[in-house]
């Protein structure tokens, strides 16, 4: 579990280190090119369930905290599948995307 640190008081959403590795690139991403967005989530039942919402600007804060030492392979499937969420309005964390066969190991990015 990662964690996204977010705004002055450094608020802590743990993450799972592959799905936060995915929401890094699509965020900063938007980030860097000046864009706000919101970003939504379902809390775990273990947490009591529901949902969360955080607004992301670049003129917030976020950090990055991941605890595995490896960097998961990116699955360029989910990749768009985020960044389609984030394009209808709001980035939306949801499970892995399956990758179609015609994405050869060669041609996947390494972060």
């Amino acid at each position: 579990m990662g964690k996204l640190l977010y705004g002055p008081q450094q608020r802590a959403l743990e993450i799972d280190d592959r799905l936060l590795a995915h929401l890094k690139i699509v965020i900063l991403t938007k980030l860097r090119r000046g864009e706000s967005f919101a970003f939504s989530w379902e809390n775990e039942v273990a947490e009591g369930g529901g949902r969360g919402t955080i607004w992301l600007n670049p003129g917030i804060p976020i950090e990055f905290t991941f605890y595995g030492g490896r960097r998961p392979a990116i699955n360029r499937a989910w990749l768009q599948a985020l960044t389609a969420t984030v394009e209808r309005g709001e980035l939306q964390a949801m499970p892995e995307v399956e990758e179609t066969s015609s994405a050869s190991p060669s041609n996947q990015a390494r972060w």
